[in-house]
């Protein structure tokens, strides 16, 4: 056993890809490994990469670049490549990254301390890996917040898509085993917990025969120290009525619903190969907003898909000008090489994707100004983060519509006394601005 031995670890990408980071941590952390917080104290750097995008491609290698020039000032130190990038050009990386010592795939990372001990160079398999709830495991999100991996893969074959090659088709845990690991986080101070995998709403389909992501929720909302529990990534073709009821009618899952929409036009999400089309997203929408009044909708859309008019541009602008997303991201088309949709004819230039993209995004940060607006005068139920980053005489924190990371805050600015990270209190909202709100605890 290694006792000694440091290492310093980047992760990159989403959520899903944080876990697996966090194995990798509690694995080393086992086998007697300490966490540097610097690269130049480590004896092993790490750097868990995405390969979703080419943005992501981009960014994975320049802070591999960036590692391995601290192996020029020490050779002995090792440098480690895994998850998404890897699994994806494992072969070129094998070719052209000399800098590393070691390629780690998705399904082999949670072997990273025996791979440590190995003297020679480790390839990528193309085996995938599904952890357990007694897998190790560090949370590296706040203690009072973590995700929570309830499948791996998926099954769709989105046109613009490259997971299902990198990662598999969905292999889901089971409901007692995601329980169990629920129950743990929850112990060790875990109030708010995100569930995630590649395509929520289809969660259980290949064990159980069908989906059965509410049968899940019901046996997580009996945890009972458990105080909000936020779902991510639900398609819209699986989110059923049932569901619905269910967010409606208990607390504890938080009104959130994050759905990757993609597109409005039928043109458009048939060229996509989604299930969905547009009369069944303004069905979805029309439920939501009718059973869940306080709703927060969360969606993404890609704009610039080869094929994509002015005309389904305009659909697409004026579906958000209506709908009015409590949260939205839009992503430029990225022809990723393996897809079918980067073969298609009709590909857009980079000027009009960014136009498009640009012109949505203007668009949202009026609705949100607006939203935002709409909380003055009200009272939220806000957990704490703790002193803000933007100066120590404010506390932070988030309420049920926003999460973390991802969207605004809420800055308290008044009867924060005793009040410490991880506290839910109620706060009275009494400024706006486009994204953030600000208010003072109402003791």
């Amino acid at each position: 056993m290694k006792k000694n031995k440091k290492f310093y670890m980047v992760s990159l990408g989403c959520p899903k890809n944080r876990v697996d980071s966090e194995i990798m941590l509690g694995k080393l952390i086992e086998k007697g490994y300490k966490l540097a917080e610097n690269p130049e104290e480590a004896d092993t750097l790490i750097v868990n990469t995405c390969g979703f995008l080419e943005s992501a491609k981009e960014e994975s290698l320049a802070t591999v670049m960036e590692l391995a020039q601290y192996k020029e000032d020490d050779p002995n130190k090792k440098l480690v490549v895994s998850g998404c990038l890897t699994q994806r050009y494992s072969k070129e990386l094998e070719e052209a990254l000399d800098e590393a010592d070691y390629l780690v795939g998705v399904g082999t990372f949670q072997n990273i301390a025996e791979i440590l001990d190995k003297t020679e160079r480790v390839s990528v398999n193309d085996e995938h890996y599904l952890q357990t709830f007694d897998t190790p495991r560090v949370n590296s999100m706040p203690f009072y917040t973590a995700y929570l991996k309830i499948a791996e893969g998926c099954s769709n074959s989105c046109s613009f898509c490259i997971i299902p090659k990198i990662r598999g088709k969905q292999t889901s845990r089971t409901i007692e085993d995601i329980v169990l690991e629920a129950k743990k986080l929850v112990a060790n101070g875990v109030k708010e917990i995100n569930l995630v995998s590649q395509e929520l709403t289809a969660y259980g389909e290949e064990l159980y025969g069908e989906p059965k992501l509410y049968e899940l929720l019901i046996e997580l909302v009996k945890i009972e120290d458990l105080k909000w529990l936020r779902l991510f990534y639900n398609y819209p073709a699986g989110f059923s009525d049932k569901l619905i009821d269910l967010i409606a009618n208990n607390d504890k899952i938080v009104n959130y619903i994050d759905m990757p929409l993609q597109h409005i036009s039928n043109n458009i999400l048939k060229k996509m190969f989604r299930a969905g089309r547009e009369n069944l997203i303004r069905d979805l929408i029309k439920k939501i907003r009718s059973k869940i009044p306080d709703a927060h909708l969360r969606a993404s859309f890609i704009v610039g898909f080869p094929g994509e008019t002015e005309e389904d541009f305009n659909k697409l602008y004026e579906f958000i000008k209506e709908v009015r997303f409590e949260h939205l991201g839009v992503f430029e088309y990225s022809p990723e090489e393996g897809t079918e949709a980067a073969n298609m004819p009709n590909q857009l230039d980079v000027e009009t994707k960014k136009y498009r993209k640009d012109k949505i995004m203007k668009l949202q940060n009026i609705i949100s100004g607006d939203i935002m607006e709409s909380y003055v005068d009200t009272t939220v139920e806000v957990l704490v983060h703790g002193v803000s980053d933007e100066t120590e005489f404010l506390l932070e924190g988030r309420h049920r519509g926003q999460a973390i990371g991802i969207d605004g805050v809420v800055y308290i600015n008044d009867n924060m006394e005793g009040v410490k990270s991880g506290d839910i209190v109620k706060v009275y909202i009494t400024q706006a601005g486009d994204y953030d709100l600000v208010g003072k605890i109402i003791k």
